[in-house]
């Protein structure tokens, strides 16, 4: 049965047909071949990115310039202030085509002293192996592969590597938007969870935003022996409102708030005059921020202290992902390609992690679809690595599908 389904861009009209079960029953064997040819290549990146503890704009700067991009560093607006590495290559097709991958860990440096780089079986460990190196060797190698074949069926074909996405992207975040409302497809490689972690390997199509929550208290100070009672506790008051703010984010759909860090006091004998704690934020509907706002400033009325000051601020960070028809046609596209190698990919909904991919779909003109980087697991925690059973599938979707988008009208 042959499926159709168009796809309609707000920019440019971006249509694309596909059938399911007979336009991609056959895998293209140059191109699968090509794919298992670069696997040591991949895994020879991966190597030099590991030993590279935070990423480096210089190394991924000369490789795409060795791919034929014309390629610039530029400065991220907010924070260290560290560099982009974006990439433009200008081919003969008509549609406008954006990568998008990140350089920095999270990870502290000297980390590769207790986590060192090392392969066992079909895993290779290393600090961000699979968030995001492994995106950034997706993205190079696939491009490799379609340039060594001769194919420049795109208008225009961006890369955009970033240094900062694991502090919010608060210093490229809109650079991305601003360069992904300039395309008709974004495809952002954050990693996918690998099997056995998840049933099978996937594309994913909602990622929550964030936000940070701050809570002050002001009380007044006095001595915590002779004389508590002339004092307002601040510590006091914080934690009654943290119990009683807790929930609030169970009557908003699409919100989570999770108080995380709290600070009180500098001595153990006075009674404290200043207490803060921070929320971890995480939303999935674009007003979730003026909606938390409005339940916090009503809940923080009702205080246990008199006499004392309470103060709730939400702010927005990275706005959330959620894909459009476009996206969801483009993933199960994906699911088809996939299917040319007899492997199963599922199409995930919604993760509670955040990605740059809100930042590329916030206006909604591209077509946004994620994780198209390597399968792997443990990111963000202790023993991260990735599954190199992935990289021939994923090298072979990423050019796979580079090539049908370049053919749609």
């Amino acid at each position: 049965m042959k499926l159709s389904i168009k796809l309609l861009a707000s920019a440019g009209l971006l249509s694309l047909a596909f059938a399911s079960s007979s336009a991609f029953a056959a895998a293209d064997e140059k191109l699968r071949a090509a794919a298992e040819q670069a696997q040591p290549a991949v895994i020879e990146s991966l190597h030099d990115m590991v030993l590279i503890e935070s990423g480096s704009s210089d190394v991924e700067g000369l490789r795409l310039k060795a791919l034929g991009a014309k390629t610039e560093r530029r400065k991220t607006t907010k924070g260290a202030g560290a560099d982009m590495v974006i990439g433009t290559f200008e081919g003969t097709g008509s549609k406008k085509l954006m990568l998008i991958a990140h350089m920095d860990t999270v990870y502290e440096h000297g980390i590769l002293d207790t986590q060192p780089y090392k392969v066992d079986g079909n895993r290779i460990y290393g600090p961000g192996i699979a968030d995001d190196k492994g995106g950034i060797a997706v993205i190079l190698h696939s491009l490799k592969i379609l340039n060594d074949a001769g194919w420049h069926d795109y208008a225009k074909l961006t890369v955009s590597f970033n240094p900062d996405e694991e502090v919010g992207s608060i210093g490229s975040g809109e650079i991305i938007a601003e360069l992904a409302d300039q395309h008709d497809v974004v495809l952002s490689c954050e990693p996918t969870v690998a099997p056995p972690v998840a049933k099978n390997e996937s594309l994913l199509l909602g990622a929550s935003g964030t936000a940070t929550g701050t809570m002050d208290v002001k009380g007044k100070a006095s001595h915590a022996g002779a004389a508590p009672q002339l004092g307002r506790n601040a510590l006091i008051e914080l934690a009654h409102q943290l119990l009683q703010t807790q929930d609030v984010a169970k009557s908003i759909p699409g919100t989570q708030l999770n108080w995380t860090t709290a600070k009180a006091g500098t001595v153990r004998n006075q009674i404290p005059d200043h207490a803060s704690a921070g929320a971890d934020i995480r939303l999935t509907i674009p007003d979730g921020v003026q909606k938390l706002q409005a339940a916090l400033d009503e809940k923080v009325k009702d205080k246990l202290i008199p006499d004392t000051e309470v103060t709730v601020k939400v702010t927005a960070g990275r706005p959330p992902f959620v894909a459009n028809d476009r996206g969801r046609a483009l993933a199960k596209q994906g699911q088809a390609i996939y299917a040319e190698l007899d492997r199963t990919l599922d199409i995930a909904e919604m993760t509670g992690g955040a990605t740059d991919a809100g930042y590329a779909a916030r206006s909604g003109k591209a077509t946004v679809v994620e994780s198209f980087g390597l399968a792997g697991w443990g990111y963000r925690a202790r023993d991260e690595y990735i599954d190199t059973n992935s990289i021939v599938p994923r090298l072979y979707l990423m050019t796979r599908i580079l090539m049908e988008l370049g053919k749609a009208k």
